[in-house]
C-alpha cells in the first residue's frame, strides 16, 4: 500500500506530473527514432553489423546508444560523440587561459562553453559519421559516396544532434539530467534481451545450469550495492563556528561537518575514459583490416592491454576531475569568512593543506575501486558470463544505472517534501550524485 500511496502522491503534484510525462514523451520518440533504419539500406542485410556488436566495444557502444548502432538507425552514434566533445573542452578549460576565463564567467562563460561543445560535437561528427559508415555497414552500404555515404553522413550527424535536443528538453522541462537519462533509457533497453540471453544459455549449459545463473543474479547485486557505497560514500570533516554576539543575539558556536565524498568525481571519470578508449574503433573503421594488431588490441574488451589503460585512465581522470570541481583553498577561504574553523587546524592556508590532503587520502582508494568496478566486465567473461550481459557486472554501465536512478529518485523526492508529502522512504532520504554527465 504504500507504493500506491506513494504514486497517488506524486499524480497529485500537477508539475511533477507534468515533467514525467513529458519525459515519457520524449523516451519514446527517442526508442521509435532507434528503430528508424537509415534511408537505403535495407534492414535484412544488417546481420553482420548485428552479430559484430553482439559484444565487445561495439556492444557496449550498442547499449549506449540503445541498439540503434546495431540497427543502422539515424541515431547510431548516439550521444557519445558529444560527451568527447565535452571532455576536450573541460582539458582545454585546464590548458588554456581562455577557457579558464570563461569558467569564471558564470552563466554567460558557460553559454559560451556550451556552444564551443556544440561546435565541437558536429566536427566529431563530421569524422565519426563516416567511420560508421565504412567500417560498421561494409557490405551493407547500398551506394556510392553521392547517394548515400554524403547523404547518410549528415543525416548521422543530425540525428546525433537531435538525441542532444531530447536530452537538453528533459532536462529543461522534464524531470532532469536529460543526457545521462538518454544514457540509461539505452542500458535499461538492452538489459532484458541480456538477462534472457544469459537464462536460456545456462538452461541450456549442463554445468552448472539454473544454480550458476542464481550465482550470478547474486554477484551482480553485489556489485550494485558497492556501485551504491562508491555514489554515495562520504567522509566528513569536523567544522567549529566561532560565536559571535549582534545586538541582543548570538550566532554561531555550533559543529558542523563538511561532507567530502569519496568519488567526488561520480562516474566522470569512466565516461571520460570510455570516450577515449572508442577511439581506436573509429580509427579500425577507417582501415581495411581493422588497423593492424595494436588498434585491434584495444578493440577487444578484454585483452590485458585495454583494461590496462582503462584502468589507468579511470584512475588518471578521477584524480584530475576531482582537482578541477574542489578547490581547497577556497573551501577554506569560505570557512574563515563565516568564522569556522577545522578544530586543531589553524585557518587560512593549513585548513587548505588539510582538505587537500584528505581529499588524497579518500580520492586513492576510491580510483582504485572505481576502476576496478569498470574492469569488471572483463573478469565475469573469463568465468563464463555472456559477453551482452557481462557487460552490466561493472563498467559504465552499472554506475550510469545506479547513479542515474538515484539522481532521479532524489528529485522526485524533493517534489513530495516540498509540497509537504512523505519521500520515497521513511528510513531515510535518498542520496544522489552530487554532479552528473546531464552538467554537460
Amino acid at each position: 500500500m504504500g507504493l500506491v500511496k506513494t504514486i497517488e502522491n506524486i499524480w497529485k503534484i500537477e508539475d511533477l506530473r507534468k515533467r514525467l510525462l513529458i519525459t515519457f514523451f520524449f523516451v519514446v520518440i527517442y526508442r521509435f527514432g532507434v528503430h528508424v533504419v537509415l534511408p537505403g539500406v535495407d534492414p535484412d542485410a544488417l546481420d553482420a553489423l548485428q552479430a559484430k556488436a553482439s559484444g565487445g566495444l561495439l556492444g557496449l557502444l550498442d547499449m549506449f546508444s540503445g541498439g540503434a548502432f546495431a540497427n543502422a538507425s539515424i541515431f547510431a552514434l548516439g550521444i557519445m560523440p558529444y560527451i568527447t566533445a565535452s571532455i576536450v573542452i573541460q582539458l582545454l578549460g585546464i590548458a588554456l587561459p581562455y577557457f579558464q576565463k570563461l569558467q569564471r564567467e558564470g552563466e554567460s562563460g558557460r553559454t559560451k562553453m556550451n556552444q564551443y561543445t556544440r561546435y565541437l560535437t558536429v566536427a566529431i561528427l563530421l569524422f565519426q559519421g563516416p567511420a560508421y559508415l565504412i567500417g560498421a555497414l561494409g557490405e551493407a552500404a547500398p551506394g556510392g559516396f553521392w547517394d548515400f555515404y554524403l547523404p547518410s553522413a549528415i543525416i548521422l550527424a543530425g540525428g546525433s544532434m537531435f538525441v542532444l535536443w531530447l536530452g537538453e528538453r528533459i532536462t529543461d522541462k522534464g524531470i532532469g539530467n536529460g543526457v545521462s537519462f538518454i544514457i540509461l533509457v539505452g542500458i535499461i533497453a538492452r538489459l532484458p534481451h541480456a538477462l534472457i540471453g544469459e537464462f536460456t544459455a545456462r538452461l541450456g549449459n549442463q554445468a552448472g545450469g539454473l544454480i550458476m545463473f542464481l550465482v550470478e543474479i547474486v554477484f551482480l547485486l553485489l556489485i550494485i550495492c558497492g556501485g551504491i557505497l562508491l555514489v554515495q560514500g562520504t567522509r566528513r570533516i569536523p567544522v567549529q563556528y566561532a560565536k559571535r554576539v549582534v545586538g541582543n543575539k548570538q550566532y554561531g558556536g555550533a559543529r558542523q561537518y563538511i561532507p567530502l565524498k569519496v568519488n567526488a568525481a561520480n562516474v566522470m571519470p569512466i565516461i571520460f575514459a570510455q570516450a577515449i578508449m572508442f577511439i581506436p574503433i573509429t580509427v579500425a573503421g577507417l582501415f581495411e583490416g581493422g588497423g593492424g594488431s595494436f588498434i585491434q588490441a584495444f578493440t577487444d574488451h578484454t585483452s590485458i592491454w585495454y583494461n590496462l589503460v582503462f584502468a589507468f585512465l579511470i584512475i588518471a581522470f578521477t584524480w584530475l576531475y576531482t582537482a578541477v570541481t574542489i578547490n581547497p583553498v577556497q573551501m577554506a577561504d569560505e570557512l574563515k569568512r563565516n568564522n569556522g574553523f577545522i578544530p586543531g587546524i589553524k585557518p587560512g592556508k593549513k585548513t587548505a593543506e588539510y582538505i587537500d590532503n584528505v581529499m588524497s587520502r579518500i580520492t586513492l582508494p576510491g580510483s582504485l575501486f572505481l576502476a576496478l568496478v569498470a574492469i569488471m566486465p572483463a573478469f565475469a567473461g573469463l568465468i563464463g558470463v555472456s559477453r551482452e550481459f557481462a557487460q552490466f557486472f561493472g563498467g559504465t554501465s552499472l554506475l550510469i544505472l545506479v547513479g542515474v536512478v538515484l539522481d532521479t529518485l532524489q528529485q522526485i523526492e524533493s517534489h513530495l517534501l516540498m509540497r509537504h508529502y512523505d519521500g520515497l522512504l521513511k528510513t531515510g532520504r535518498i542520496k544522489g550524485r552530487s554532479g552528473s554527465i546531464a552538467a554537460y
